[in-house]
């Protein structure tokens, strides 16, 4: 049976050559299948004795119809949202730490590959976030995110004071320092450190998560994701603030400013084994006790 994809697009972990050798083994196993195979430009440069011409990262899924990401969450994660555009599906490689995205492991590759490329794979919906900031009206900055929208204050010893709006309906003010919008893809992220809840990645939901509140009944809440959340500032005093979507910096956020956060409008699709199950990956991955005896 010919396999569902035909070009493959490789991205590995920026500024590491320790992946080199994953790297180039994938290279050439899918070379000898007899795929096209386009790989990022930073990674192109650790391909061996061959002569690979690479692809920035936002223009590496024009070039395939699947993307695989050889690195831990972060290299995941910045490949997601460079596939957020198109409808390419996306394959983890877990050459990291923790990896609750990239769910396969050096180790499982040829074997779940062989699988995946032959078409047996289990396919998600994960949806992602857009951030814009908005200045007197006008839109200045906007981002996407796969885990978190975080407002956080910024070269600063004092709380920032934060009012929030669902659909235009007043939820709370706080002092705090920042709040963390997350997807449930971000649910295992940030939030998770912060003291939010695990949402399963099936669910249709956001969870917002106050970082460090002064007022410690402010607690995680979970709402719909089909909302729009308004994040603006108490003009009680002049703030220091930064807004970052996946780690990416907004800096120089005013107190005037706006932060509107809502669903991006195309989720990513996200492959895997055809064994995958998430409550095994929680388990293995918080360490987490196995079956009663």
């Amino acid at each position: 049976m010919p396999s569902p994809f035909q070009r493959i697009g490789l991205v590995g972990k920026f500024g590491d050559p320790g992946i080199a050798p994953t790297l180039n083994q994938l290279y050439r196993y899918l070379l000898r299948r007899g795929f096209q195979v386009a790989v990022e430009s930073q990674s192109a440069e650790l391909i061996e004795n061959a002569d690979v011409t690479g692809v920035y990262i936002e223009r590496l899924p024009e070039h395939c119809d699947l993307m695989m990401a050889l690195g831990g969450d972060g290299t995941f994660l910045a490949a997601a949202r460079a596939v957020a555009d198109f409808d390419v599906p996306l394959l983890g490689v877990n050459l990291g730490r923790l990896g609750f995205l990239a769910d396969i492991s050096p180790e499982q590759l040829s074997g779940s590959l062989e699988q995946i490329l032959a078409g047996n794979y289990k396919t998600e919906q994960r949806h992602l976030l857009n951030a814009a900031i908005i200045r007197d009206g006008t839109l200045i900055h906007q981002q996407t995110a796969v885990n978190e929208v975080v407002v956080h204050r910024w070269v600063t010893p004092s709380m920032i004071e934060i009012v929030t709006s669902i659909d235009g309906v007043y939820l709370n003010t706080q002092r705090s320092d920042g709040l963390i919008v997350a997807t449930p893809t971000g649910s295992t992220a940030y939030s998770l450190s912060a003291g939010g809840p695990i949402l399963h990645p099936a669910l249709h939901a956001l969870v917002l998560v106050p970082l460090n509140p002064h007022t410690l009944s402010n607690r995680p809440i979970v709402i719909d994701d089909n909302v729009t959340i308004e994040v603006r500032f108490s003009r009680a005093k002049q703030i220091n603030a930064l807004v970052t979507c996946d780690h990416l910096e907004i800096p120089d956020v005013r107190i005037n400013d706006k932060i509107v956060i809502k669903k991006a409008e195309k989720p990513i699709t996200i492959l895997h084994p055809a064994d995958h199950d998430f409550f095994h990956i929680l388990r293995s991955k918080l360490n987490w006790s196995g079956y009663p005896a």
